[in-house]
């Protein structure tokens, strides 16, 4: 069993979220203050604020301030795990695929003998 990693839980919190996600869509092209970010959602700004919180949380956006703006930019290096765990999962699964297709194909050369 898959020890537990609560940075990992904290990225897929994150992520699970489509607000989120589309919130790390637009950082992706640049960096954006939080009005701006807010606008496309049709959020209130205090709930665009707790989605940047969780996404802060995991350290998948940084914040910096300059006077009154707040400006947000993704950090792309923490989908590291993500990607880590996704790649093992995937390669377990391809494993299992590949013993199910032998076993198939032995047992249909089989039924043919």
């Amino acid at each position: 069993m898959t020890k537990y990693e609560p940075d990992l839980s904290l990225l897929f919190h994150a992520l699970s979220d489509p607000t989120r996600r589309s919130i790390l869509t637009r950082l992706a092209g640049e960096p954006a203050r939080v009005t701006d970010l807010a606008g496309p959602t049709g959020l209130s700004l205090p709930t665009v604020m707790r989605h940047l919180s969780v996404l802060e949380e995991a350290g998948l956006i940084s914040t910096s301030k300059d006077g009154r703006t707040r400006t947000c930019a993704i950090v792309p290096e923490a989908l590291d795990p993500v990607r880590t765990w996704l790649d093992e999962h995937r390669a377990i699964w391809e494993a299992r695929l590949d013993r199910l297709d032998a076993f198939v194909m032995n047992a249909m050369k089989e039924r043919k003998e």
